[in-house]
C-alpha cells in the first residue's frame, strides 16, 4: 500500500525503529535508515531490506544531537529519493537518576535526541510534504509521554514534549493532506529492555524469567511485551489511506499500562 513512498526512520538500526523500517519496507516504501551500530550489521540490514522487499534503501549516520547532522540527513534523503513522504521520529536515549542528582549533560542529551531532533526533522520535512499534498509524521512517544515514573525526569519531560508537539503540528497541517501522530509504547521486547531484565535478575538474585514477570507486573497488566513488528504494523496503518483523518493523537500500545 506504500509503494513509491519514501520513509525516513530515525533510530532504525535496532529495536522499535528497526521494526518500523522493516514493516514500512514490507508495505513497499523506500527506506532511509539512521542510527548507530557496527558497520557490518548496518550493511547486513540494508541488504536484507533490499533483497527481501525489493525497495530502495540508504543509510545516514546522523548524530541527532547535532542540528547540522539532521539537516544533512534530510538533504541526503531528499537527494536520494526526491521527497521524504513518511517521517518517523523514533530515536531516543535514556538515563535514570533522582531529579536533584540528574547530571546536567544527560538532561541536555536526552532533550536533544528525544525531543529537539524530532522538531528539527519535522520542520525540514514539512514544506515538501505540504507542497506534495500528502505526508505522514509519526513520533515515537512512550507511555511516559502520558504518565510519569520516578528517576526519569528528562525522558518523561521529552516524551510529554513529543505529545504536545504532535498536537501542534497536526493542527497546523490540518487539511493539507499531511498528518502527525504519536505512538506510545509501554514495555517492548527489545535488546535494551532485555539488558534491564538481565541486570535486575543479577541485582536481585532471581531468575531472568522472574525478573521479566516482575518488570511487567509493576506496570503492564497484559503481562506481555509489545513486539517491534506490532509497532511497525501500527506505523504502516497510520501511513495508510485508512488513517487520512487520524491526526493529532497519541496512540498507546502498552498492554493496559495507561488504562490504570
Amino acid at each position: 500500500m506504500l509503494k513509491g513512498k519514501n520513509a525516513l526512520v530515525t533510530g532504525s538500526t535496532s529495536g522499535i525503529g528497526r521494526g518500523m523500517a522493516l514493516k514500512l519496507a514490507e508495505a513497499g516504501a523506500n527506506i532511509m535508515l539512521n542510527g548507530f551500530g557496527a558497520a557490518e550489521e548496518i550493511a547486513d540490514l540494508r541488504r536484507h531490506i533490499e533483497t527481501t522487499y525489493k525497495v530502495g534503501v540508504d543509510y545516514h549516520g546522523a548524530d541527532l544531537s547535532r542540528v547540522a547532522d539532521i539537516e544533512d540527513m534530510m538533504k541526503t534523503a531528499a537527494a536520494k529519493f526526491g521527497l521524504v513522504d513518511i517521517l518517523i521520529n523514533n530515536a531516543g536515549i535514556q538515563h535514570t537518576a533522582p531529579t536533584e542528582a540528574f547530571p546536567v549533560d544527560k538532561w541536555d542529551a536526552v532533550i536533544a535526541i528525544n525531543l529537539s531532533s524530532a522538531f528539527h526533522a519535522s520542520r525540514l520535512a514539512i514544506p515538501a510534504m505540504k507542497a506534495a499534498g500528502w505526508g505522514r509524521i509519526i513520533n515515537t512517544a512512550s507511555v511516559h509521554g502520558l504518565v510519569g515514573s520516578v528517576h526519569k525526569v528528562a525522558y518523561v519531560a521529552a516524551k510529554h514534549g513529543i505529545v504536545g508537539m504532535t498536537k501542534v503540528v497536526a493542527l497546523e497541517l490540518a487539511g493539507s493532506g499531511v498528518t502527525c501522530n504519536a505512538i506510545a509504547p509501554g514495555w517492548v521486547a527489545t535488546p535494551l529492555v532485555q539488558k534491564q531484565i538481565d541486570a535486575r535478575a543479577a541485582a536481585e538474585g532471581i531468575s531472568v524469567d522472574e525478573a521479566r514477570k516482575k518488570l511487567l507486573g509493576e506496570k503492564q497488566p497484559s503481562m506481555a511485551f509489545a513486539e517491534t513488528d506490532q509497532l511497525g504494523a501500527l506505523a504502516v496503518f497510520l501511513s495508510s489511506p485508512a488513517a487520512d483523518q487520524i491526526t493529532g493523537i497519541t496512540l498507546p500500545m502498552d498492554g493496559g499500562w495507561t488504562a490504570q
